[in-house]
């Protein structure tokens, strides 16, 4: 009786130890795995300064075509507000994005908020055109990418 507890106890072994190779020889994607789109694109997360609306959305942003002006354009378009109302972006928490290469160290989810022009009181301006109104270039932006 003991050599088949035995026999049973060695079986069990090597099928414990059959099943435990079996898994990294199956093609299901480890969970620390990228999807191939992206390599190609960095992901942020955008959202406008405001005191009453904090949430962030995701833009994508091809890796190839990384600078300010891309940024703004593609936030604005997203956030459906006017580009030329942008006074500043900054990555939170507290560091301005001024130039290309600000642009080119960001990495994935990071989170930015577009700071818009005040309009003479201390209110920040409520401004959103539809997507189609205004062409997303920001002159004023163009100067500071040098």
């Amino acid at each position: 009786m003991a050599e088949a507890e035995l026999d049973i106890g060695e079986k069990s072994a090597g099928e414990h130890k059959q099943e435990g190779t079996s898994p990294h020889s199956t093609s299901a994607p480890s969970v620390n795995a990228k999807p191939n789109n992206t390599c190609l694109e960095l992901v942020l997360k955008v959202r406008i300064q405001s005191p009453k609306e904090n949430d962030f959305i995701e833009i994508e942003l091809h890796r190839q075509e990384l600078s300010y002006q891309n940024l703004l354009k593609v936030s604005c378009c997203e956030l459906g507000i006017n580009p030329e109302q942008v006074e500043k972006i900054r990555k939170l928490p507290n560091t301005l994005l001024r130039k290309d290469k600000d642009i080119r160290r960001l990495q994935d989810f990071e989170e930015i908020e577009l700071l818009l022009m005040k309009n003479g009181s201390s209110e920040w301006i409520q401004y959103t055109p539809s997507l189609t109104e205004k062409s997303c270039y920001n002159s004023n932006a163009a100067k500071m990418t040098y």
